[in-house]
């Protein structure tokens, strides 16, 4: 199971578009949790740390979507 983890996110068909969808997701994401924490100034360590994971939660959703559709239908 953890080498079909490391498979899928290592995988450099689905980086592409789990780049886009990180990018696009969690930039919309950001701007909703964390907007007016920038613009006034309140960024401190733990909410950079949490700005992170906005970006990457997207990331490796879109990764294991990816890895699931292709194994549904390699096995269709």
């Amino acid at each position: 199971m953890l080498q079909a983890i490391y498979a899928a996110l290592t995988n450099p068909r689905y980086r592409s578009k789990a780049l886009r969808v990180a990018l696009v997701v969690g930039s919309l994401l950001f701007a909703i949790n964390h907007g007016s924490a920038l613009v006034e100034g309140r960024m401190k360590r733990d909410r950079w740390i949490s700005a992170v994971l906005t970006y990457c939660v997207p990331y490796l959703v879109s990764i294991h979507g990816q890895s699931t559709g292709a194994q549904a239908a390699h096995k269709s």
